[in-house]
């Protein structure tokens, strides 16, 4: 599928589009250099909650991408920003490795902070969350993604347990990474570009796509990461345009 898209921004998802695991995806790198030529500015939004932004960063870096930390946008920060931003007292359920770019949690948290614990999360960390949720704490989720890419294969993601706790306690989630329009918009309202006049690139058709649409922002589907077959026919969520990969993409938008 093909389309006229001219950007004056790019927005990039990372795993499944520039990478899976350590190992960045064929032609990659030289795409995004080509990109980066072209002088569009760009952004990288992940809704990675397990690693660090600073080691996210180095990670990319030694893949062979150039690019800036001030690209990178991630859930885990955004999550970070709008806790401080409320005045809240939050009590943060993290992966350990993120654990000091959140902060402390509060003796007395006024909201539960849920991220990707992976396989730190138990069953009394999940049942103390919800403790607290049925004594009228709200939940803010970073994601709610529901399978990533992984070396070995698709591995469930948080969006499960998000859910689950919704569903016990009768409450909503707060989502401040991908899909939430205010994700995107923050990386807009840096550029100073309109949602209409960018683009983003992406591998999972709900959050990726369906999420960006939502905040008016063309979204290109990548058949790379998390895609599975049948994801560009889906009648609900429909992509700008589809391509195989990154730089198949790219080399659309340059022309």
């Amino acid at each position: 599928m093909e389309a006229a898209i001219s950007p004056k921004a790019v927005l990039i998802d990372l795993a499944g589009v520039l990478h899976t695991g350590d190992d960045a995806l064929p032609g990659a790198v030289r795409a995004l250099n080509r990109l980066r030529a072209s002088g569009l500015p760009l952004r990288f939004l992940t809704n990675t909650t397990r690693t660090p932004s600073n080691i996210l960063f180095t990670k990319l870096q030694r893949m062979g991408f150039t690019l800036a930390a001030s690209e990178i946008q991630t859930a885990a920060l955004a999550a970070r920003t709008l806790v401080r931003s409320r005045g809240l007292r939050p009590l943060w359920l993290v992966h350990p490795e993120i654990a000091e770019e959140m902060g402390a949690s509060a003796p007395d948290p006024d909201v539960v902070v849920l991220g990707d614990m992976g396989d730190h999360l138990t069953y009394p960390i999940l049942n103390h969350a919800f403790r607290l949720l049925m004594q009228g704490l709200p939940l803010m989720a970073m994601a709610r993604n529901r399978y990533f890419m992984e070396p070995d294969g698709l591995s469930l993601d948080m969006g499960a347990f998000v859910t689950g706790l919704e569903y016990s306690a009768g409450i909503k989630a707060e989502i401040t990474g991908k899909p939430a329009p205010a994700f995107f918009n923050a990386a807009l309202a840096e550029l100073g570009i309109a949602p209409a006049e960018a683009v983003l690139i992406g591998d999972d058709l709900s959050d990726d796509i369906g999420g960006a649409q939502a905040a008016g922002i063309p979204g290109i589907l990548v058949r790379t990461g998390k895609y599975r077959a049948g994801d560009d026919a889906k009648q609900d969520i429909r992509p700008a345009a589809v391509y195989d990969d990154f730089s198949a993409a790219v080399a659309a938008l340059l022309g």
